[in-house]
């Protein structure tokens, strides 16, 4: 399913003419550098093609004849057409043993040319350059120096005057869409095996191995076997386990690849796992996604805000209904892996339904925060607040991948989730506007996972209706905080941070305590009005407590802590309300002066 939804992507992005998909034979690559040379062979230049892109320099891409696969102890066999890393073009470095080997190798394949591509001017120019020795000229080059400091540096020629490298001229070009259509670019025509194709159901050449796929430095392959490892089957080595045809394995890889290049909007880091978006049929969403979830860049923080406003207007106004009800979407995570890419998980709904399930989120982590801070939070946000010290790194490998299939899938957040919340609540005493946001709807998905009649069982704001024994203790401490605050101004460390962990763990064994202490700073405080104040509110929130429990479960201490985060929320609120009376009273006052 994955590999013919990805087929049948390459196939409309083939047929659009603006599409800048690589078509069959072909691949998009950067080439950091290039050789310029002149219809003798002489070397002109190194050009650095290289451009700054948020904040890193970035090669200029073009689409060369594709590359082959190459691996083990006799990869240096294989080079590019007209192309190919440092190693081969110059046998750099000198100090690699495999770099002599891989030079011979492309001095040979030059050589070795078909006879209709040595009668190009540009590729016999490239043969003219090596045989006056023009290695020599280019490591005496300025941009030499930029050139080895990059690791396997991709480089090619260009020919003087021309806009494009060698590998891209008409004749090369046309070349390669001759062997293709006549099926003549197999590595070894004695050694084909025809077969039934499992994408496509048609009877082709099948592919002995599959394209690479760069979700990191080191490339895998999203279907591979090792061979003589265990896996052969009915005497099938390798990529026969598997049968699919050249040409269809040309296009899912090119079509990932397309996908996961370097400025695709389709695509974002879910934790350890590359993540995909695409649709059967053109959608906004295809592009839209990645904003919606991810970081939003420094020069437009508001980007991810404006998608999920987008979001929601397209189903209010039911666009998404009218237009898109039986377009497919698909979502497709992948991580590295030791042998071959792993797949995290794979997502096929409609673009109604999954627009519906994003929503839904969004909706889910709504919570009363403070103006100032961000309305929608982005993926790496919420998930950051769990880490150690904030870092990313520090985000469980699995999580990541469980959250976001758990978003679009709408099921109930992965428990670890709720589970890494509150241990960093309980590590740092700190009840963040994200980590609250997650803890609200974490708890409300597994209630209406469990009860389909219950939308709602934690609120936006705070619920002075709500009975549940974690939520009342939450909002009881917040308040027994806040006395003890009023009472001793400028106090440095309150019983949250001495606290914290019991109360919302073990409440019997501080409570008590808590509400001894509760009358000597009530006693302090000088303002009457707010001591009537809080003890009418501390009544008011014992009404519902019975007694002092022993023990909260986890989602009864993920209760807890919203009730705490919503009764800060609601005195901060009321504070600001009173502060922005004062200031309309005193400006009115003013004004009759």
């Amino acid at each position: 399913m994955i590999l013919q939804a990805l087929k049948e992507y390459y196939d409309r992005k083939a047929s659009d003419p603006d599409s800048q998909i690589a078509p069959e034979g072909f691949e998009k690559k950067e080439i950091p550098f290039i050789v310029t040379i002149n219809s003798n062979g002489e070397f002109i230049s190194l050009e650095d093609t290289r451009e700054k892109l948020n904040n890193r320099l970035t090669g200029k891409t073009f689409i060369l004849p594709r590359s082959s696969h190459r691996s083990g102890s006799r990869s240096f066999e294989t080079a590019f057409l007209l192309w190919d890393h440092i190693g081969y073009l110059f046998g750099y470095p000198e100090s690699d043993e495999k770099s002599p080997k891989q030079h011979k190798t492309w001095l040979d394949s030059l050589y070795s040319l078909p006879g209709v591509l040595k009668k190009d001017e540009g590729v016999a120019a490239i043969i003219k350059f090596y045989e006056s020795d023009g290695v020599s000229a280019v490591k005496n080059d300025p941009n030499w120096q930029k050139c080895i400091k990059l690791r396997s540096c991709n480089m090619t020629f260009r020919l003087a005057g021309d806009k494009v490298p060698i590998p891209c001229r008409p004749i090369v070009q046309n070349y390669i869409k001759t062997a293709v259509a006549s099926t003549d670019y197999s590595e070894n025509k004695k050694s084909r095996i025809i077969g039934i194709c499992l994408i496509t159901g048609e009877i082709g050449e099948i592919a002995r191995t599959h394209g690479r796929t760069p979700i990191n430095k080191d490339t895998k392959s999203l279907v591979n076997f090792q061979k003589h490892s265990g896996y052969d089957s009915y005497g099938k080595e390798q990529g026969y386990n598997a049968p699919i045809c050249k040409s269809s394995e040309f296009a899912y890889t090119t079509a990932l690849n397309y996908l996961l290049r370097k400025d695709s909007p389709q695509k974002m880091l879910v934790g350890d796992a590359k993540t995909v978006f695409w649709a059967e049929k053109s959608t906004d969403l295809e592009t839209a996604i990645s904003d919606i979830f991810g970081e939003p860049p420094k020069d437009d923080p508001d980007r991810g805000v404006k998608a999920v406003k987008s979001l929601y207007k397209s189903i209010e106004l039911g666009v998404l209904d009218r237009d898109e009800s039986n377009n497919k979407f698909y979502v497709l995570g992948l991580a590295p892996n030791a042998a071959r890419i792993a797949v995290r998980f794979w997502i096929v709904d409609t673009v109604t339904r999954m627009a519906q399930k994003i929503v839904q989120h969004f909706e889910d982590l709504r919570i009363a925060h403070r103006p100032k801070e961000m309305e929608n939070l982005s993926l790496f946000r919420l998930l950051v607040s769990t880490a150690v010290r904030g870092e990313s790194k520090n985000i469980p490998p699995n999580l990541a991948g469980e959250t976001m299939r758990a978003i679009l899938g709408g099921l109930p957040y992965p428990q670890t989730l709720l589970q890494a919340v509150i241990r960093r609540i309980r590590a740092e005493h700190e009840i963040t506007y994200a980590r609250a946001s997650l803890i609200k709807a974490c708890i409300n998905r597994q209630t209406r996972f469990n009860n389909p009649n219950i939308q709602e069982e934690l609120k936006v704001g705070l619920d002075t209706n709500n009975t549940n024994i974690g939520y009342c203790l939450g909002r009881l401490f917040a308040t027994l905080e806040k006395i003890q605050s009023e009472a001793n101004p400028g106090i440095n460390a309150t019983i949250r941070d001495r606290y914290y962990g019991a109360a919302s763990g073990t409440p019997i064994a501080v409570f008590s305590n808590l509400m001894r202490l509760k009358n000597h700073h009530l006693a302090k405080l000088a303002n009457p009005g707010r001591r009537v104040y809080f003890e009418k509110l501390v009544a008011e929130i014992m009404c519902d407590i019975t007694d002092f429990p022993g023990h909260l479960s986890l989602s009864d201490q993920g209760r807890f802590a919203i009730g705490y985060y919503h009764q800060i929320q609601d005195f901060y609120t009321k504070k600001e309300k009173v502060a922005e009376e004062t200031k309309t009273k005193i400006e009115g006052e003013t004004g009759n002066e």
